[in-house]
């Protein structure tokens, strides 16, 4: 079966690439499996160019380069656990405006997208208010948003279940910001637009899926991309939390939003293996990857063992945001944090699955190699 840019397809951003680049199909020669091959060779090359430095001065590197980290660090952020909103608005606001080098909150955001786009605001909400994506953040950006131009009906908070949001207080959130809160399950699949890997996996379909209860096998090789993000977003933000996860190491951006936005997941979850090669390929899909314009981890309190499960006891409180263009780097440094925090908690050491953001970077979706990742921090 041919593919197309809907089913599969992969980005080749470069340091100045478009911010809406066109979606591309793979080629033959391209495939993750001859990628593989040549993984040594592939991770030791440079991903980003950075401009050449005067003697005296340092050149900054290119605000959309690959690789480049903004961390902003406040004070006081967190009481009883529970963010204060008030300050991190202008937390979250001097970390957007370093990312992007601009000079006011509209002109940042306007660098990113248009008052024209349908903005999603992927969340992580199944852990809860406390260790998932935090309501304040969340609110930060919307704030930010309506401030810029984008009207309310075009911004929508959304996660894979309308249950998990809802008992998150994302619906609470969404009311009294007036804008749209969906679970991308209840949007529907979109038949046309699905990801099909080289290696067919096979998993036990569950009422929701596309083809459930339509196959006599009861299994399904193709996940499916929901419509929300298929049809009705042109503009993704991933907002991920600082947790840990045993199979893929990280409740990250690539977890969060590759599992959020299709069908047939179980076949994945669970499997280091099987995650290491899905995670990437589902976020190289145009539908997904590609519309795709920021990624803010959200690192106020960070929890380094028991998740997606709430344990506050391997909970360390670290009043950060950080906001990258760059998934792989992003979650790079969130496997190193969290791998540092159980250290100097004395737990013992989790085996993260790395593989996940070594193909990834093959894929030339991000910088892997933490050596190369640019980090800026700001206070």
């Amino acid at each position: 079966m041919s593919r197309n840019a809907q089913t599969y397809g992969v980005r080749h951003p470069s340091p100045n690439r478009d911010l809406n680049p066109p979606p591309r199909t793979i080629k033959p020669w391209l495939t993750l499996r001859l990628l593989r091959r040549g993984a040594a060779l592939a991770l030791g090359l440079a991903l980003a160019v950075f401009p050449a430095r005067a003697p005296e001065v340092a050149a900054l590197p290119d605000p959309n380069a690959l690789g480049r980290v903004v961390i902003a660090q406040g004070e006081n952020l967190l009481h009883a656990f529970q963010p204060d909103e008030a300050r991190v608005d202008p937390l979250f606001n001097r970390a957007l405006l370093q990312l992007t080098r601009t000079a006011s909150v509209a002109a940042a955001w306007h660098s990113l997208l248009s008052t024209n786009d349908t903005v999603g605001l992927k969340v992580f909400s199944a852990p809860g208010p406390v260790m998932g994506t935090r309501l304040a953040v969340v609110a930060a950006l919307v704030r930010g948003l309506l401030a810029a131009g984008v009207p309310a009906p075009q911004i929508i908070i959304w996660d894979k279940q309308a249950g998990d949001l809802r008992a998150a207080g994302f619906f609470q959130l969404g009311a009294a910001l007036g804008v749209r809160v969906v679970g991308a399950a209840d949007s529907g699949f979109d038949p046309n637009t699905y990801y099909l890997p080289d290696s067919p996996v096979i998993g036990a379909l569950v009422w929701g899926d596309v083809e459930f209860g339509r196959t006599n096998r009861g299994a399904g090789k193709q996940s499916f991309v929901s419509r929300l993000v298929s049809q009705r977003l042109t503009k993704i933000i991933s907002v991920a939390p600082l947790l840990n996860e045993n199979a893929a190491g990280l409740c990250g951006h690539f977890f969060s939003l590759a599992l959020g936005s299709v069908d047939n997941t179980r076949r994945f979850e669970g499997d280091l293996d099987r995650l290491s090669v899905a995670l990437p390929e589902i976020l190289a899909l145009p539908a997904v990857g590609d519309r795709t314009v920021l990624y803010v981890t959200d690192a106020l309190l960070g929890q380094y063992q028991g998740g997606p499960a709430n344990y506050l006891q391997y909970a360390a409180p670290l009043q950060e945001l950080w906001l990258s263009r760059d998934p792989v780097a992003l979650d790079v440094l969130a496997l190193q944090e969290l791998a540092r925090e159980r250290a100097a908690a004395g737990v013992p050491a989790l085996k993260t699955n790395s593989e996940i953001y070594a193909q990834a970077s093959l894929l030339q979706l991000g910088i892997a190699d933490s050596a190369k990742i640019h980090v800026e921090k700001v206070q």
